[in-house]
């Protein structure tokens, strides 16, 4: 691999009110890692323009097991949240008015993307059911066909036959974020203040930096990754057993 690969994490979702197959970017996170240094890089992109989009995002219990989905509307703007209403629909003039809002996005978008895979010489990504990501970013001009993208959930899903979510990987790799360390079972990585405080829970930084150990353990450390990712689904369906 090279000496430097990205990950690759968007946040996105449907105009509130809006049409179900048309989706709006409202973040983006490149998260590099030098692999000779353990260095951490942190590029992040976030959409300001005054628009509602709909986050979707799992309720997990402690073995990061889904055991419910919600819905928020969030203001890209402001970040202020509110409840979802499924009947909510937009008038023509105010649909219109969001499209207007979103539609200079896509050239920051390609912008923002471009400067960062070039300044960091990136040829490898990985994501995480990241076919989506991918297309909403190529729709945007970003071209990715010279890029070796990893998308982790399918190699796992290839030598498990089981569909991993990534809160369940996050368990299974131990993921943690203290002060200015990520740590996992078996790594533990420096990060600069700055890169620190991107990561928060809900946003693109924060799925990316778990994904980085995810993909790090499972790599360097594959047959501890494995026996703990087996131990965690029996776990799960003794659970589900007693219920």
């Amino acid at each position: 691999m090279d000496n430097n690969f990205a990950i690759l994490e968007l946040k996105y979702g449907n105009i509130y009110g809006g049409f179900p197959n048309f989706f709006a970017i409202a973040e983006i996170s490149l998260l590099v890692f030098e692999t000779r240094s353990n260095k951490i890089f942190i590029e992040s992109w976030n959409n300001r323009v005054d628009v509602d989009y709909v986050s979707v995002f799992s309720k997990v219990n402690e073995l990061g097991h889904t055991i419910g989905r919600e819905k928020e509307v969030i203001n890209m703007r402001s970040g202020r949240t509110r409840l979802f209403m499924e009947e909510f629909k937009l008038d023509k003039g105010a649909l219109q008015y969001s499209f207007k809002q979103l539609q200079p996005a896509q050239n920051w978008i390609k912008k923002f993307l471009l400067n960062s895979l070039r300044k960091y010489n990136i040829r490898t990504l990985i994501t995480f059911d990241g076919r989506r990501d991918i297309f909403l970013c190529e729709r945007c001009g970003v071209r990715m066909d010279r890029m070796n993208i990893i998308d982790l959930q399918k190699v796992l899903n290839k030598e498990t036959d089981y569909l991993f979510s990534l809160n369940k990987l996050a368990v299974v790799a131990g993921f943690r974020l203290e002060g200015s360390y990520l740590r996992s079972n078996n790594l533990e990585y420096w990060l600069h203040p700055i890169a620190a405080k991107q990561i928060e829970p809900k946003t693109a930084a924060y799925d990316a930096a778990r994904l980085l150990m995810v993909y790090n353990e499972y790599t360097q450390r594959h047959e501890d990754f494995l026996m703990k990712a087996a131990l965690l689904l029996n776990k799960i369906q003794s659970t589900k057993s007693t219920e």
